[in-house]
């Protein structure tokens, strides 16, 4: 997370490390290795594999679909991953770092996705460009300038190509649209209909964000809503879709409050029938024992496993 000296600067004076601290962010230093090295890793082959530039002559409907969806878990495991492991490292010297990821992809809008998706990041632009620039308190032409100031320079931060200025600008025209609608009627958006476009208009914005090359990017986006005259699903799509279901099926799981919620269930099951703390402990000890085998196992077998935002 993007830190500020505010937020620390009494841990930096006064902090204590306490077992339970250290307990805790190791075991979310070994969940954030495990989003890396388990789901980004792997959903990054897939991706690369269907949204290859010698591959988007004949991608289908259904691989193109794949390689995008693919991707986006990429992106937030990978990235919340860095995160995990960053705010766990902390703990075990006892910072405690604000969190930088609230499960987006279970956004029920596009201004909702932002406040969940690198919060730390949403929240520097808001306070340092946005506010600055006159933020609500002005009408609401300005209001919208702000706004595009903000994404433009979003954009510009990932990388200076047009991809990301693009990529930027969707999310200004998106989030335009939202604020005209207004809070009320946004909320009046059922969100076993919100979850599911927002997911897919953010899907659209990572095509631009994957692709450097914008006549990928146009390619990639016309077979993704079936235009051009693309087959639906192909051998390459069908085997690539088998494959990779069991995949998918836990990143789509993982992306929700599903896996915090039974922790936090057995950890108020514990406390509540007063289990001793040597007991309660077991559990997490092999839990930890047996993701970190699987991680290491995967490093060792694996070349090179870099950060996808290390490149912005």
């Amino acid at each position: 997370p993007i830190l500020r000296y505010s937020e620390i600067a009494a841990q930096l004076r006064d902090r204590s490390s306490t077992m339970e601290d250290t307990a805790y962010g190791i075991t979310r230093f070994i969940c954030g290795l495990a989003k890396k090295v388990l789901l980004a890793n792997y959903c990054c082959t897939v991706a690369d594999k269907l949204l290859a530039a010698q591959s988007l002559g004949s991608l289908s409907v259904v691989g193109a679909w794949l390689g995008v969806v693919m991707y986006a878990f990429q992106i937030y495991f990978d990235f919340s991953g860095y995160s995990d492991m960053a705010i766990g490292l902390g703990r075990i010297f006892g910072f405690k770092y604000s969190e930088n990821f609230n499960h987006p992809y279970i956004a029920r809008n596009i201004t909702d996705f932002w406040r969940r998706w690198h919060i730390s990041l949403s929240s520097w632009f808001r306070d340092y460009v946005y506010i600055p620039l006159g933020g609500n308190r002005c009408g609401r032409a300005r209001q919208l300038f702000n706004m595009l100031v903000v994404w433009t320079l979003t954009g510009f931060w990932h990388g200076a190509s047009w991809n990301f200025v693009i990529w930027g600008l969707w999310f200004f025209l998106l989030l335009m649209v939202e604020k005209l609608m207004g809070r009320r009627a946004l909320q009046r958006i059922p969100r076993i209909i919100g979850i599911p476009v927002t997911f897919v208009l953010v899907c659209v914005g990572w095509i631009f964000f994957y692709f450097t090359d914008l006549s990928n990017a146009t390619v990639t986006l016309q077979t993704f809503f079936g235009l051009g005259g693309r087959e639906f699903i192909d051998d390459t799509a069908r085997l690539a879709l088998f494959n990779s279901l069991p995949l998918l099926l836990v990143c789509i799981v993982g992306s929700t409050p599903l896996f915090a919620a039974v922790g936090q269930a057995i950890e108020y099951n514990a406390h509540n029938r007063r289990i001793s703390a040597a007991t309660y402990g077991l559990p997490s000890l092999v839990y930890n024992t047996v993701l970190l085998a699987l991680c290491v196992v995967s490093l060792v077998c694996s070349t090179t496993n870099p950060f996808i935002y290390f490149r912005f």
